[in-house]
């Protein structure tokens, strides 16, 4: 049902989002299996939360969809993971942007299986990174064993070793400004060394019941806070 006030609420909101000198880059959106697993609403309202940030100008969306795995056993996992690949391609199919799928579930223990451009026809420049039980940890992890290996091999000295080798070596190789946090208030362990200079926004509205409205309050939010960098 239409409310005018509340459209004019946002209408306001977005006009200062855009009109702001403080630009969001990139926002991740933090999610747990159950989000979306649960039914068609949560898949819905992330194509919509995709279509909210383009509007806002956002260039790079990121999501994490969090499997507790030593929860699950093998076939369940499998199962969920078959059914949320299915479900998020169908969704982000007709987005024209550079749509990248990672996890490590279903393969090899320590590997990432990703797969580009679900659809990059007329792609608009826009990227969007999902990632499906992939965490900081197993980023790491994967990132200092490809830098050992290149030890071994000769190809850089111990003491070369510095923050932009490290990163070089990370799958994911943008830092978002904002992380979103929908329905808790706990952390994870998601881009854990991208991350460590982001803004966070908790919200206990669950994801189901997420709305444009929310978005937009987490981005004015970051928009008034002062970044300090560590510092």
């Amino acid at each position: 049902m239409f409310n005018p006030i509340l459209w004019m609420y946002e209408t306001i909101l977005k006009r200062g989002i855009l009109n702001s000198p403080i630009p969001v880059n990139h926002v991740l959106l933090v999610l747990d299996e159950t989000d979306l697993l649960s039914d068609e609403i949560g898949m819905e309202k992330l194509r919509h939360f995709i279509k909210w940030c383009q509007a806002l100008k956002i260039d790079i969306i990121s999501v994490y969809i969090g499997f507790i795995q030593d929860e699950m056993d093998k076939r369940l996992l499998e199962e969920a993971y078959s059914h949320l690949m299915q479900h998020i391609t169908k969704a982000l199919s007709k987005e024209r942007a550079s749509v990248t799928i990672y996890t490590d579930i279903e393969s090899e223990p320590g590997t990432a299986k990703s797969i580009n451009d679900v659809n990059n026809e007329g792609n608009t420049g826009k990227t969007i990174s999902i990632s499906i039980g992939l965490g900081g940890r197993s980023e790491l992890t994967k990132a200092i064993k490809k830098i050992t290996k290149k030890v071994k091999m000769g190809e850089i000295e111990p003491e070369e070793i510095d923050e932009k080798v490290i990163e070089s070596e990370l799958i994911f190789k943008s830092e978002p400004d904002l992380v979103i946090r929908s329905g808790a208030t706990r952390l994870t362990d998601f881009l854990i060394w991208q991350s460590v200079y982001s803004e966070f926004y908790f919200t206990d509205v669950n994801w189901a019941n997420f709305r444009k409205i929310d978005l937009l309050r987490a981005v004015r939010d970051f928009q008034w806070r002062e970044r300090r960098f560590g510092r």
